[in-house]
């Protein structure tokens, strides 16, 4: 292919979970390294990252879609670099069936992207889609040095990959396997992020409460060990942690939710299922009792906690008897949050060849049903907390003038008005409940420090 100009902007576009999100922010900083600008909103950018996700149904032929949605009325493209966990998973697929594409890079291997831009710029089509022994967090540039700020909220990516290879997901072969980044690491990239801004910290791992290591003094420490240390930033207000397992739900990281108070009331804690045979054959390591017994043990060390999930409805062989179980879970629960997905083939998992495949048409009557309960338990958890004078962490400017939109400790999106700047924690009362977010009371316009 022939050369062609360095491109001077770029715009990375993410898809799926907080994980992405961090990588895309992570890409973005490596790109500006070299000295590219981020392309401004409604303009074309010369370099555009796909960084993609494998969870979500037909994920590879979107990523086609948007491949061809970049393709100018000229009949040229920009540069296109597609990452992520398709791009691990199918990028020599992606190099046979998109021409356009210039750049295939893993999730464990996006820390090269400035040595492939340089190949691709020089008229070269570049894969790298390797799982290499040395951490790429060495080789990617610190957060937040100079004058780079970052939002209110920030993500902290502690550990990466997977060992408990359920029969549906990917990530063990498109993340490799479990690997917690070092303490000091960690420290370091936390004090950085609160020195450019962020109040509020979100530890990421696809399994984080996985995460192990020794503290500054060489002291075994997990999950909960690393919260106690963050909570000592005097800056930082808030922490909070996902995707947990309830495998690795330590009896430590359980009373942290009593005794850290910047350690926020909410657990994202995915059981999949409602029936101890679809979690067996889903190779779950827990059963709806083991499950239902972790929650009783996180409410007795926070009782206000909101409790979220993820399920899977139409998992191979799944009856109707057996959805009924969920269902029963559900209610028993009553989340504040939950995902809900139809059950999606991945091609190389267990899952993808086991007999029992459930008709599209049965999956979606149950997602609704499943939905509707779901629905229901979070609007009945806003509810409840109608009168409750609670601290928000102001994010953004809302749609109307004078309105500011942030979280609640409870993870809820509040609205409110009144004289706020984001970045701040403001007291508010909440008073008005929606499905899906809550109106707000400034209480006398104090913000806190």
């Amino acid at each position: 292919m022939p050369q062609i100009p360095a491109p001077k902007t770029y715009r990375v576009k993410s898809f799926g979970c907080q994980m992405n999100v961090y990588d895309g922010d992570r890409m973005a900083e490596l790109l500006a390294e070299q000295g590219l600008s981020a392309a401004a909103e409604g303009d074309e950018a010369d370099l555009v990252v796909l960084n993609t996700c494998h969870i979500r149904e037909k994920a590879a032929e979107k990523v086609y879609s948007d491949i061809g949605r970049l393709r100018r009325e000229d009949g040229t493209s920009p540069l296109i670099a597609v990452a992520g966990c398709v791009a691990q998973a199918e990028g020599e697929e992606i190099m046979a069936r998109a021409p356009s594409v210039r750049m295939v890079v893993g999730p464990q291997a996006y820390h090269r992207l400035p040595a492939m831009l340089a190949e691709a710029a020089a008229g070269q089509r570049v894969t790298d889609t390797d799982m290499p022994a040395e951490t790429k967090f060495a080789a990617l540039p610190p957060r937040g040095q100079g004058d780079r700020r970052v939002g209110p909220t920030a993500f902290l990516t502690v550990q990466e990959g997977c060992d408990k290879f359920c029969t549906y997901c990917v990530v063990p072969y498109t993340r490799g396997a479990e690997v917690s980044r070092p303490f000091a690491d960690l420290i370091d990239e936390a004090h950085r992020l609160v020195d450019a801004g962020a109040r509020e910290i979100t530890l990421l791992g696809q399994n984080v409460n996985a995460w192990a290591g020794e503290d500054g003094k060489g002291r075994a420490i997990g999950l909960d060990g690393l919260i106690r240390e963050l909570a000592a930033l005097p800056a930082l207000a808030r922490i909070r942690y996902t995707t947990s397992h309830p495998n690795d739900m330590a009896e430590g990281l359980i009373a942290a939710h009593g005794e850290i108070a910047k350690l926020m009331p909410f657990l994202h804690l995915p059981v999949q299922a409602g029936s101890d045979r679809v979690l067996k054959a889903m190779n779950r390591s827990h059963t709806v009792a083991s499950y239902l017994a972790i929650l009783d043990r996180v409410r007795a060390a926070r009782p206000d906690i909101a409790l979220s999930g993820d399920f899977i409805v139409g998992f191979p062989g799944e009856t109707e008897a057996e959805f009924a179980e969920t269902l029963a879970l559900v209610d028993a629960v009553g989340y504040a949050q939950c995902f809900s997905f139809k059950y999606s083939p991945r091609p190389g998992t267990p899952a993808a060849t086991m007999a029992g495949q459930i008709a599209p048409e049965v999956m979606d009557e149950r997602l609704q049903r499943l939905q509707a309960a779901l629905n229901r338990d979070q609007l009945a958890f806003n509810r409840a907390s109608l009168g409750r004078t609670c601290e928000v962490l102001v994010e953004r400017k809302g749609k109307h003038p004078g309105q500011w939109l942030g979280k609640s400790p409870w993870l809820q999106s509040v609205h409110f008005a009144g004289e706020a700047a984001i970045g701040e924690m403001v007291r508010v009362e909440l008073a008005e409940a929606g499905p899906n977010s809550l109106h707000a009371r400034l209480v006398e316009n104090v913000a806190l420090a």
